[in-house]
């Protein structure tokens, strides 16, 4: 069944892409504008986990007839939902899985003559480029030497970058859903840890980043972001204790981590909080805290973007002539803090109300009905985001949980006092004249009206 975009989204500004990766295929459907400006409307994944035919002890190993066949499924979901809005632009991706099996070229020919959809198999060098341009879409990191890290089911990426520029990447046959199958189905954790420990140091990684160096790191995909929130929230607390906390976690936070899912007595709790993600959060957890070890990494910043969105900033890079990856720094601040606080069905409501009150807004300036700027859709657009994050906490006095977080956590990079304080206040039921005086205040009104 496709799903409900904006009806501001037009064909020609919706862009996809398709990440085959070896625990599931994803599908992230974006709204871009020609500044290179883009909102995920839309995520969709699909439970393919071909790594179950991939375990890291075969040394020829093939996608299954099963394996093949759940992903048709989940492709001809994909391309339902992209016909239904008419989404020319789309990409397909296939990564560790698809790249280590003996069959697939047979794999690659067979959706294409079935689905009509064009799969590029990316090496792992590419793999590790794209996760780096889309991190770069998330945090404002351009200017800083970084060690990117992407945990997969059946590989890890490493990337060294700096201002937009690959300095090394590499890919290790090191994945989360591998490992499992590997070593701790049969309880073998400290057989992983020597296998882990040897790949990487075979792998001369080690010596490679000590030669180049970084100023920071970076965690991208499922199971780092997976880690990070459990840390963030103490594994099922209470987690709205720290207002200016941005997506990090220490060494020592990520190996108490470690030692609680390690225990069998976490087992339920495990479950519950990681879901489906529980079965291979082990495996992943674990090879995060030798990563750490080897390459002296003390803390470790998440980024919400990765492969899907470095394969749609390319595309972007394509179809806009003036495409800047360093540009809207303001916007992507807006986009990460919604992000942090809102659940994944909650950042797709907020984005079909942004473009919803960008068309109302676009129409109101048209026939002059109200006194509006350019510049105010900005805001108006970053309200939508906003506004909700409160719910994080529940429902009650929500809007006022929203105003301090936006307030008091300085997320907003870029944004005058001025600008946080409108953002505030249309975050608010009934905005304060007092607390931006009336020019200010007349222009939030105008802006509630639309929201």
């Amino acid at each position: 069944m496709a799903t409900n975009l904006p009806s501001s989204s037009k064909p020609s500004n919706l862009f996809a892409a398709v990440d085959m990766g070896t625990n599931s295929f994803k599908m992230v459907i974006v709204r871009s504008d020609p500044t290179g400006k883009f909102l995920t409307i839309d995520r969709i994944k699909q439970p393919v986990v071909l790594g179950r035919d991939m375990p890291s002890s075969v040394p020829n190993p093939s996608l299954s007839t099963l394996s093949q066949s759940l992903s048709l499924q989940a492709l001809n979901h994909f391309k339902e939902v992209l016909n239904s809005h008419k989404i020319q632009q789309a990409r397909f991706a296939a990564t560790s899985a698809v790249r280590e099996a003996t069959n697939k070229a047979e794999f690659v020919d067979n959706i294409r003559k079935t689905l009509g959809l064009d799969v590029e198999v990316l090496s792992g060098e590419e793999e590790a480029k794209l996760v780096y341009l889309g991190i770069l879409q998330f945090l404002p990191i351009y200017s800083k030497i970084v060690l990117a890290v992407d945990i997969g089911g059946g590989s890890t990426e490493f990337v060294i970058g700096f201002k937009g520029e690959v300095l090394f990447a590499t890919s290790l046959k090191l994945g989360h859903v591998s490992l499992t199958e590997r070593f701790v189905k049969n309880n073998e954790i400290a057989d992983m840890r020597l296998y882990i420990q040897s790949v990487i140091e075979e792998s001369g990684l080690v010596n490679k980043v000590k030669e180049l160096g970084f100023e920071m790191v970076v965690g991208s995909s499922g199971t780092i972001k997976a880690i990070e929130k459990a840390i963030f929230s103490g594994y099922g607390v209470d987690v709205l204790k720290e207002f200016q906390r941005e997506w990090r976690f220490s060494k020592l936070e990520l190996s108490s981590l470690v030692e609680r899912l390690c225990s069998e007595e976490e087992k339920v709790l495990r479950d519950g909080f990681f879901k489906r993600r529980s079965e291979f959060i082990v495996a992943g957890a674990i090879l995060l805290e030798e990563i750490f070890e080897v390459l002296g990494i003390e803390e470790m910043e998440v980024s919400g973007y990765a492969l899907a969105e470095g394969m749609v900033t390319e595309v972007l890079a394509r179809v806009y002539s003036d495409y800047d990856i360093n540009a809207n720094a303001r916007w992507r601040s807006v986009v990460r803090l919604a992000s942090r606080f809102n659940s994944e069905k909650r950042m797709k409501s907020a984005a079909q109300c942004a473009g919803l009150a960008k068309e109302i807004f676009d129409g109101l300036r048209m026939y002059g009905e109200v006194s509006l700027e350019e510049k105010d859709v900005e805001y108006l657009e970053a309200a939508c985001l906003l506004h909700n994050i409160g719910l994080f906490t529940g429902k009650k006095g929500y809007h006022k949980q929203s105003f301090h977080i936006i307030m008091n956590g300085s997320h907003l990079h870029g944004y005058t006092t001025e600008e946080v304080k409108v953002n505030c206040v249309l975050s608010l039921n009934e905005p304060k004249q007092d607390f931006v005086g009336p020019t200010l205040f007349r222009r939030t009104l105008n802006l509630k009206s639309v929201i």
